[in-house]
């Protein structure tokens, strides 16, 4: 599995049914501020700050799951996603150019900042 995914092929994934098996659905992971979260954020993440994740991860993830990680441009997203393989949780990502990517190319509605 690749450290990075695009936003074109996380649109992909999470187009999955809703009746389709919940472990085919990416978890994803927000590592912004909350300020960041709050400003724009794809429907369904979960806010982890960057700083919070040693302390979180393995209380909170599924080491198995599939794990997106996502931030504003991509830097410290694909940061704790190496951590996080690095940590056992095998299948983690990070969203390649963030959440600006995603808004620039999968959904203007989400805010640019």
């Amino acid at each position: 599995m690749e450290f990075e995914i695009s936003p074109a092929e996380l649109k992909q994934i999470i187009a999955i049914p809703p009746n389709a098996d919940v472990h085919s659905r990416p978890i994803l992971l927000d590592v912004r501020e909350p300020w960041e979260y709050d400003a724009a954020h794809i429907e369904g993440s979960t806010l982890m700050p960057m700083g919070d994740v040693p302390g979180r991860a393995f209380q909170e993830l599924d080491p198995e799951a599939h794990i997106v990680t996502i931030c504003h441009h991509g830097v410290r997203s694909l940061n704790v996603a190496v951590w996080l393989r690095n940590q056992g949780f095998e299948n983690a990502q990070s969203m390649r150019g963030g959440i600006d990517a995603w808004s620039a190319e999968i959904d203007p509605s989400v805010p640019r900042y």
